[in-house]
């Protein structure tokens, strides 16, 4: 059958510039090295261009979804190891959270201390929703679950989040 007629070169380059650079920050903030998040990149596009068929018009969610199988495998494989990374104030509810800057590097110290203390939907999740800055339904999507089960992980997962940085605090404080 192939692909979609409009799926070729240009659309291609178009889905590349537009995106290539949120993938590689995504590959970033789970890896300290930037060769290997640029490899990464590389890989869901090359992956992006096999499948265009596949590909949905928003394709974003998708290409993270894929970023993120991706980085699951090199994990497997002992590529790469993931790096914490959170400098958002994930706890507040409402759709979208703000990316705040960090009074000091304590504190973000503690942040990421207490995030990697969660399971690893939790975290993902988080930083989907807080530093990706996707709706929850782009989320849901590169989880490959329900807007309504994507709820449920965010919800439980700031609890979570605050007990961890709550227990965080005592130990600092």
């Amino acid at each position: 059958m192939g692909p979609p007629k409009d799926r070729g070169e240009e659309w291609f380059i178009e889905i590349y510039l537009a995106h290539y650079e949120r993938i590689v920050r995504y590959g970033l903030r789970r890896l300290y090295d930037g060769d290997v998040a640029a490899e990464v990149a590389q890989e869901v596009f090359v992956i992006a261009w096999r499948r265009r068929a596949e590909v949905p018009q928003d394709c974003l969610p998708w290409l993270y979804a894929v970023a993120r199988r991706v980085l699951a495998n090199n994990r497997r494989d002992g590529r790469a190891a993931p790096q914490v990374t959170l400098f958002a104030d994930v706890i507040g509810g409402g759709g979208r959270t703000m990316v705040m800057a960090q009074d000091s590097l304590v504190a973000v110290a503690g942040v990421r201390a207490a995030l990697a203390t969660l399971p690893g939907i939790d975290q993902e999740i988080l930083r989907l929703i807080g530093w990706e800055e996707l709706s929850l339904g782009e989320a849901a999507a590169v989880l490959c679950c329900t807007r309504t089960t994507a709820a449920v992980r965010l919800h439980r997962a700031r609890k979570r989040m605050a007990k961890a940085l709550n227990a965080q605090l005592d130990r600092e404080g």
